[in-house]
């Protein structure tokens, strides 16, 4: 179990500490305070200012203000399991995300039987309750264990409208099915390895992507709000570890791995501060965007890059409109306080109805890669050509179904084509089955197209993907994040 004296990452750029009363300091001119009264989340003995708060409580944001009050803790409780297999694993990480993708506190650590606690900080109205908007996902990481969410796998928001009052433990918990966390094994040949562990040594050193590269697979994880960070399934070699956040640019280390777990690979800040890193530029033009009228633009770093999926991990904060707003682009965009590294970057990526324009035939529409210099803003070459998606219609529309015996993929129509592409990809990114030669349909305004490919394991992640063409070229697709479902 995590304890509540932790460092909470409460708003997307600033770092504040969050006291519980346990630890609550003493000052005679600075008393703790009372649930629903104004507090200093980072109370100093040394030099105070403001109030802590009573034992059992915490100093949490007010939301829409400035200010911060004492409130009863929230919990999100729940069980690590192997998705497949339903096996509880312990010794899991799992970390809390707020709505902005910003984490939240210390990882948790899943005990014998799988079970964890994750003590997360929450908006408050001015008396201390929970705000209606409060909004997490999680994350997980296990020894042997593709980390969550990757891949095909997203992440599903938890409300915080669902927490009960714990009488006996004095606290507020959010305890339900969306809270369990279910890993993938990975396949043989990606496990073992071991376990790279370290701290982010910055004034805000929570929410980087921590990177293992030269490794293959690259192993990654995030740091949490103190800092600390853990890589597992590092397999031997020469390997660099690397971090990448809005605002803050690390000084990698290298390191030799060989069969013994490496500890303190801590990683220092060299720059921090959004201004003080480079910002990157470019243009998104939509061109017959159907349903969609802006997107979104995310940078990923090319280690974590999976060629298949095109997608992968997003550093926190590296994304055009800024975290948690909804999609804007239409035209030209800017991502600031960006580190040194070398990106992959994704246009229309979030389900928004858009997506890349696939026609290769015309400029604009390669995916595009770039490299960033330390402080040194940067414009993308080429603008990015977003037309409307092909709608999913099953299965996989909005949410990961299951689907028992063998599925029939179905989406909308595009009226302009003469045929489709239908590929299966499994969770890791490997293509399972496709189909490239689907007709037209006439007369109707969906296209069904039966499964044919080897059996599906039971309890296994998969995506459909429909791309349609025009004589010979490919004119639009499904969305990135829909048509994935799950084999019963």
């Amino acid at each position: 179990m995590v304890g509540y004296k932790s460092c909470l990452l409460i708003s997307s750029w600033v770092v504040l500490s969050a006291c519980n009363g346990n630890d609550a300091p003493q000052h005679d001119e600075y008393p703790p305070v009372a649930e629903g009264e104004l507090c200093n989340p980072a109370f100093d003995m040394e030099a105070p200012a403001g109030n802590p708060c009573v034992d059992g409580l915490v100093c949490d944001p007010v939301s829409g203000r400035e200010d911060f009050v004492c409130g009863v803790p929230l919990q999100i409780r729940g069980t690590v399991v192997d998705a497949v297999t339903k096996v509880t694993l312990a010794d899991a990480l799992v970390g809390g995300l707020d709505r902005t993708g910003a984490p939240l506190g210390q990882l948790a650590v899943s005990d014998a039987a799988g079970h964890y606690v994750l003590t997360v900080s929450a908006p408050r109205t001015p008396e201390g309750e929970i705000a209606d908007e409060a909004q997490y996902t999680l994350q997980g990481f296990a020894v042997d264990y593709q980390p969550f969410p990757s891949g095909i796998r997203v992440a599903l928001p938890i409300s915080a409208a669902d927490a009960v009052r714990d009488d006996v433990d004095d606290v507020w918990v959010i305890e339900n099915p969306g809270t369990d966390v279910g890993l993938i094994a990975l396949p043989p040949a990606q496990r073992g390895g071991v376990t790279i562990t370290g701290t982010v040594v910055a004034d805000a050193p929570g929410g980087a992507l921590i990177v293992a590269e030269g490794a293959a697979p690259a192993s990654y994880g995030v740091s949490d709000s103190t800092g600390a960070y853990t890589l597992f399934n590092v397999h031997a070699g020469a390997v660099t570890v690397v971090g990448y956040r809005r605002g803050l640019e690390l000084t990698p280390r290298a390191v030799s791995v060989g069969d013994v777990a490496l500890a303190d690979v801590d990683l220092t800040a060299a720059v921090e501060g959004v201004d003080e890193l480079a910002a990157v530029q470019g243009t998104a033009s939509l061109v017959n965007p159907g349903d969609g009228d802006a997107t979104s633009v995310v940078l990923v770093p090319v280690s974590v890059f999976n060629d298949n999926l095109l997608r992968g991990p997003v550093p926190f904060g590296l994304r055009a409109p800024d975290p948690g707003l909804d999609p804007d682009v239409n035209g030209s965009f800017t991502i600031f306080g960006v580190p040194a590294g070398t990106y992959k970057v994704l246009a229309a990526f979030e389900n928004d109805f858009l997506v890349r324009d696939p026609d290769t035939s015309i400029g604009g529409t390669d995916l595009q890669e770039i490299t960033v210099e330390s402080g040194r803003d940067q414009t993308i070459a080429e603008g990015f050509k977003i037309t409307g998606a092909i709608g999913v219609v099953s299965p996989g529309a909005e949410v990961p179904e299951v689907v028992n015996g063998t599925p029939t993929f179905v989406f909308e129509d595009d009226s302009s084509e003469d045929g489709y592409i239908v590929r299966v990809f499994d969770v890791f990114g490997d293509l399972v089955w496709e189909k490239l030669d689907v007709p037209p349909v006439k007369g109707s305004k969906t296209v069904e197209v039966p499964y044919e490919g080897p059996a599906l394991s039971p309890g296994f992640y998969y995506q459909f993907r429909a791309t349609s063409m025009k004589d010979g070229t490919a004119i639009s697709a499904t969305e990135d994040l829909r048509g994935v479902f799950i084999a019963g």
